[in-house]
């Protein structure tokens, strides 16, 4: 262990300095939180939905294609959407919170299509 020097105006005479451990003790655990007893109704976060609009771009085919390769839907759900946005000119592709919505937009964006994430009350 190197030797401290306490540094005075005369001279330079080892210190005599004991140590001290400060320990920060943290805890892992959960902090558990009570709930209010206040005797209203929680409500949980309205869902948001993400909606496909139909565009004059885009193929059918390839419009199946997306929703197959991102979303993971099957052939006839990748297909009935598809339809969905052709004949009716939108449809809901996805539900789920703002964040997850906004995420699935931003994709469909990516491959090509028009795409826009709302409330769910709104639709």
């Amino acid at each position: 262990m190197p030797t401290l020097y306490r540094h005075s105006d005369r001279d330079c005479t080892p210190a005599r300095s004991t140590y001290s451990w400060r320990v920060l003790v943290v805890s892992v655990s959960p902090v558990e939180v009570e709930q209010p007893a206040t005797g209203e109704q929680v409500q949980p976060d309205t869902p948001w939905v993400t909606i496909v609009w139909n565009d004059p771009v885009n193929l059918m085919s390839y419009v199946t294609y997306v929703f197959q390769e991102y979303f993971g839907y099957p052939r006839a759900t990748a297909d009935k959407l598809m339809r969905d946005v052709h004949v009716k000119g939108k449809a809901v592709v996805s539900s789920g919170t703002m964040e997850e919505m906004e995420r699935d937009t931003e994709a469909l964006h990516g491959y090509g299509l028009w795409a826009t994430f709302t409330s769910d009350s709104t639709t």
